[in-house]
């Protein structure tokens, strides 16, 4: 007799091999079908190809984000040396993993003056990067580290595909992940703490369709650590182990329950308790964002829902239909992105609305599991549509994964102009020379990332009462003129201005007597 897998459908030995007449249960990662080494009683050379075929098997998820690592190191690390960072974000956690790299207190000056981070978002986890950054200092260790970990949540999301679909299409599954437009756009986004998110999940829902439940509660815990509204992410987490495992295991499902509890607990101490203690205002600053009173709806969160309804409605096919082909909707798991979407559509910030930035990243494990957890279903469905539609569902993801990337960061590989600095870069570098090391300097964005190694940076305007000795700038419809005027209207009690270098729309700005 041939075992049956979990989800139902019949595991045959590779080809060549013959069945035993009564083969003891296992678990179906054992199985050929799965990858698992040949069955007693093969010949030779079928059994020899079996095993190799099961060990290049395991070795699948990891070449496969070996590949990613590269290709996402590579997208972010271009961008940062052309000098087009996006965001001051790459900045900040300079800043403060650089804080912990010297085993103070993690602070940016980006956000003020000596100002906590924890302040802003409660992000300890960034700490892990401060080993590496104190044996490679600069901004291009947060980038590499990120495209690391992003390509780190690969391995589990291939490898639970393979378990359950079989090797082609776990890794049709694991390829369409690694080039999904969510990390794409995260990728493209400098850096940001989301990078430590995605693997936790994904390794977290990997336990879950494994059935393996106190391994997936152990990987949705340390959520807490990254985020603070991920706390509420780890426990519907929780809450999909204790639906998964309460009809056959009480015991669990209690367990996952209570976790689930504290996630949530943890997750309002953070937001009420922890953030207002190192905010200087005494509380968090992302409230107002939620449902600000006066804007188009309403007032309240209910009334911020119907604020951008066109723009939330395009991003939410975005997220079901290239993804998943909107079969992940008969998963379980998807539970798990509602109370990321939850948070975003009901803020006034259009930001979180849309497509771009980071904020779809931690959507993406869980439409590539939901997706994986589906098709399995949907294979031993009675439905002969919905078979075949599972079936070659998988191939159709990645086909549309691999389309859409001609118009994501992912096609900027294949272009020779990524890997130059160009013109621009070299500008920048010989302007922002003009600044002396450990110097106090004002920036905006461009030049931000490029100081933050060698100086003590803060946002221009932003600095209080502190006057900067220098301003770094890039701006190229500013003249040498209307700069000065605009940092004296800045710094209005501070010293006079003059151009200490100027170049391609790059300035920077010494104060006298600096």
């Amino acid at each position: 007799m041939v075992e049956e897998s979990r989800t139902g459908e019949r595991a045959d030995p590779p080809p060549g091999a013959e069945a035993p007449a009564a083969v003891p249960a296992r678990e179906p990662a054992d199985e050929p079908e799965r990858g698992g080494p040949a069955e007693p009683g093969a010949p030779g050379g079928s059994r020899a190809r079996a095993v190799r075929a099961w060990h290049a098997g395991r070795l699948d998820p990891w070449l496969l984000a070996a590949v990613f690592c590269a290709g996402y190191a590579a997208v972010s690390v271009t961008r940062w040396r052309r000098w087009e960072n996006r965001s001051w974000d790459l900045g900040i956690f300079e800043q403060v993993i650089s804080s912990y790299a010297r085993l103070e207190a993690p602070v940016s000056d980006l956000k003020g003056p000596g100002f906590p981070i924890l302040g802003d978002h409660f992000s300890p986890v960034t700490a892990l990067i401060a080993p590496f950054y104190r044996l490679f200092p600069g901004p291009v260790t947060l980038l590499v580290a990120q495209a690391a970990l992003f390509a780190l949540a690969v391995v589990p999301v291939t490898r639970a595909a393979a378990h359950l679909l079989g090797r082609a299409r776990g890794a049709a599954v694991g390829a369409a992940f690694g080039l999904s437009w969510g990390i794409q756009r995260a990728v493209d986004f400098d850096f940001h703490e989301i990078a430590f998110a995605v693997p936790l999940i994904a390794f977290a829902l990997e336990a879950v369709l494994r059935e393996r439940w106190r391994a997936a509660l152990c990987w949705a815990l340390p959520l807490l650590l990254v985020k603070e509204d991920l706390g509420l992410t780890a426990a519907a987490i929780a809450c999909v182990v204790a639906l998964r495992a309460g009809p056959a295991d009480p015991r669990t499902a209690r367990r996952a329950l209570a976790v689930a509890a504290v996630c949530v607990v943890g997750c309002a101490l953070t937001l009420t308790v922890v953030i207002p203690s190192f905010n200087a205002g005494g509380e968090y600053d992302y409230w107002s964002k939620l449902g600000e009173s006066g804007a188009e709806g309403g007032g309240g969160p209910f009334g911020a829902l119907f604020t951008g309804a066109e723009e939330k409605l395009r991003t939410l096919l975005w997220i079901l239909v290239p993804t998943t082909g909107l079969l992940a909707l008969r998963s379980p798991l998807l539970l798990v992105a509602l109370p990321t979407m939850g948070w975003r559509f009901v803020s006034q910030d259009p930001h979180y609305w849309s497509t771009d930035w980071h904020y779809s990243a931690v959507l993406m494990p869980v439409l590539a599991l939901a997706l994986t957890d589906a098709v399995a279903r949907g294979r031993s469905s009675s439905r002969p549509w919905l078979r075949g539609y599972a079936h070659h569902l998988p191939a159709a993801v990645l086909a549309a994964a691999l389309a859409l990337s001609t118009a994501l960061p992912a096609a900027d590989l294949t272009r020779a102009e990524t890997y130059r600095a160009g013109p621009l870069a070299a500008a920048g570098e010989r302007v922002m020379a003009a600044v002396p090391d450990g110097a106090e300097v004002a920036a905006n964005v461009r030049p931000i990332a490029h100081l933050t190694q060698r100086c003590r940076v803060f946002w221009i305007g932003g600095s209080g009462d502190l006057v900067p000795d220098w301003i770094a700038y890039y701006d190229p419809g500013h003249t040498a003129e209307s700069l000065t005027a605009y940092a004296a209207r800045l710094y209005p009690q501070g010293p006079r201005w003059t151009v200490a270098a100027q170049e391609s729309g790059f300035f920077v700005l010494r104060a006298e007597g600096a």
